[in-house]
């Protein structure tokens, strides 16, 4: 379990092919990895991944083939966003995220507007019963706010208004439309969607 509150922003080096999946060598920020062992759970770009060795500053995970097809940007080098598994106890600062990817979206816009970023991104068909105006949601592992949203024929386009802060400290800052960003929904929205369709189709409640 996780916040979507971004710890570190880490740098995969050229990925390894292991079998029909990929292993990626991620370094960190030094000291970031303290108290980290084996077998531990760090969502990168969004998605849990499991700790499979450590060597001082990095670490390494082991990326299967269906992770690979549900998700976008863990089968190439370059800067990864960071986070690790929640402790009972820590503060909630984001929203409750589980590290599952739930689908992939394409940038449309990623310009500057006034003193924040404007992000719109489209989202599957799928996902549209879960994301609402002021709801939650998670781009490439980082929990923000919806502003804004519009259903169209081909998905949800989904407005989010990025602080500065956000842009310094995360991934985000290098989107440009047309990049692919992994996309969670809010774990709460899914189940109010659940229990609506059985009490609307089946009668249930």
């Amino acid at each position: 379990m996780f916040t979507g509150i971004i710890e570190a922003i880490g740098k995969v080096r050229e990925p390894e092919t292991l079998g029909d999946g990929v292993r990626l060598t991620i370094d960190t920020p030094a000291g970031w990895l303290k108290g980290t062992e084996v077998g531990e759970s760090i969502a990168v770009n969004g998605a849990c991944m499991t700790v499979v060795n450590i060597e001082g500053d990095t670490f390494q995970i082991e990326v299967s083939a269906e992770s690979l097809s549900k998700t976008c940007g863990l089968d190439t080098w370059g800067e990864v966003n960071l986070e690790k598994a929640l402790r009972v106890g820590d503060r909630l600062d984001g929203h409750i995220v589980s590290g599952h990817v739930d689908g992939v979206g394409q940038v449309e816009v990623m310009e500057p507007k006034a003193e924040s970023w404007h992000l719109v991104v489209r989202a599957p068909m799928k996902l549209s019963p879960y994301l609402a105006y002021k709801g939650s949601v998670t781009v490439n592992g980082v929990s923000l706010t919806i502003n804004d949203v519009e259903d169209t024929p081909v998905g949800t386009r989904i407005s989010i208004n990025l602080i500065p802060h956000t842009v310094e400290v995360t991934t985000l800052k290098h989107l440009k439309a047309q990049d692919w960003v992994n996309l969670e929904i809010d774990t709460i929205a899914r189940y109010v969607e659940r229990m609506m369709s059985l009490k609307n189709d089946d009668g249930l409640f």
